[in-house]
């Protein structure tokens, strides 16, 4: 028998709120297995929550646009006789279509749950109200709010946008301080959610850090011979993250997770790979990756990090990861420092590759291709010389990659 209540679902690891974006049903229909109910972002992605049992949304409690955390109600459900009410304090939508903006009535009636609307000097707006009004340029402050108790609504927001081109420009004033005009930005649930990790991790793990420089020259050589020949290649990150894995299986206590004083140490290696998009970090995961041949990680990593950039993945696409790589090559980064995403016990951080001298034998000295690695490890799980360690093994794999390749 389907329970009377539905409450919002943990839809990943780290979520411990979400904002549901759409109703895929109204009060009194019916639904089945398998049939999207919500559609939600959470800390990761746009996910549509699927009903897990047949049965009739009695009732709709919260409505679009509101920040629910994991575990609270969201609607009442029937047992499958289609007699709904509506005890939502906003109007379910008669027929709702999947591109349609809400109606007045709805987007009136939009409330925050656990958000701090009452903050001094901090507009009184809808989740929804603040990514659009992100969007679209415009401060929250001046525009009066047709809400509940004077909240700001999305199509408050969109009206003022609309007025604001034909709105003679008023005499400009003096800025209330030094520092000119102050915009204010609500964190979406992806960018708090990150927040609050990232300030565990700095808080709560106490971390050493580990560097090498890695002569990739055979890598950049191979690659460059087979974009001359016009076929395609893994990347230099594609080789970094198939040495990692094998480098994880000869290191155990790296892939591991440090958890309520213990150490939790994984058969599988999952490796997680940092993709940077507008306005987040996400990390999809990569399974079993000391299991999968260079060019089957170079596709699923470009598969992988596409969905990331376009918000397509799934919330198990996010799961289950024991290590991380995050690389600023591309960007012309020589070295930094990552930060551990808890409860993993390390991350890599990967450069980009440079030329520059090296000495070598003979008093000689030559241009080689230099990878600057960092190593983030938590000290409470690994020590400096394993550190040292992993990365020399790893240095080892990259320098002489044929066997990454085969």
């Amino acid at each position: 028998m389907p329970p009377r209540e539905l409450t919002m679902p943990k839809l990943s690891d780290s979520m411990a709120d979400a904002v549901i974006l759409r109703w895929l049903k109204s009060a009194g229909e019916d639904f089945a297995r398998g049939e999207g109910l919500i559609e939600v972002e959470t800390d990761k992605a746009t996910v549509v929550y699927e009903a897990e049992w047949d049965g009739t949304l009695d009732a709709i409690l919260v409505p679009e646009g509101a920040t629910v955390a994991v575990g609270e109600p969201i609607a009442t459900l029937a047992n499958g006789d289609g007699a709904g009410r509506d005890a939502s304090p906003a109007p379910a939508r008669a027929q709702p279509a999947p591109a349609a903006p809400a109606s007045p009535a709805t987007a009136k009636s939009e409330r925050t749950s656990g958000s701090d609307d009452s903050a001094p000097g901090r507009a009184v707006a809808t989740p929804v109200a603040r990514r659009t009004a992100v969007e679209l340029g415009i401060s929250l402050h001046g525009i009066a709010g047709t809400g509940p108790g004077g909240r700001i609504t999305v199509e408050d927001v969109q009206r003022a946008a609309a007025e604001a081109p034909t709105t003679a420009a008023a005499p400009a004033e003096a800025p209330v301080s030094g520092r000119g005009e102050v915009t204010v930005h609500a964190p979406t649930p992806t960018q708090a959610t990150i927040a609050r990790r990232m300030v565990e991790s700095a808080t709560t793990i106490p971390v050493f850090t580990v560097s090498a420089d890695v002569d990739v020259s055979e890598i950049v050589a191979w690659r460059r011979e087979a974009r001359d020949k016009g076929e395609g290649a893994p990347s230099l990150n594609d080789f970094v993250v198939k040495a990692t894995a094998a480098t994880l299986r000869e290191f155990p206590r790296f892939n591991a997770s440090y958890v309520d004083g213990k150490v939790e140490c994984y058969s599988r290696v999952n490796v997680g790979i940092a993709v940077a998009t507008d306005d987040a970090l996400l990390v999809p995961v990569i399974r079993d990756a000391d299991l999968k041949s260079l060019a089957e990680l170079a596709d699923e990593t470009r598969v992988l990090a596409d969905g990331a950039r376009r918000r397509a993945l799934k919330p198990v696409d996010f799961h289950d990861g024991t290590f991380t790589v995050s690389n600023l090559g591309m960007f012309g980064v020589r070295a930094f420092t990552a930060i551990i995403d808890p409860p993993q016990v390390a991350i890599l951080a990967v450069g980009s590759a440079r030329r520059a001298p090296v000495e070598e034998a003979a008093d000689r000295v030559a241009f080689r291709d230099l990878l600057t690695v960092t190593l983030s490890c938590d000290h409470r799980v690994v020590y400096g010389a394993d550190g040292a360690r992993f990365l020399s093994r790893l240095r080892e794999l990259l320098e002489r990659p044929l066997a990454l390749a085969l």
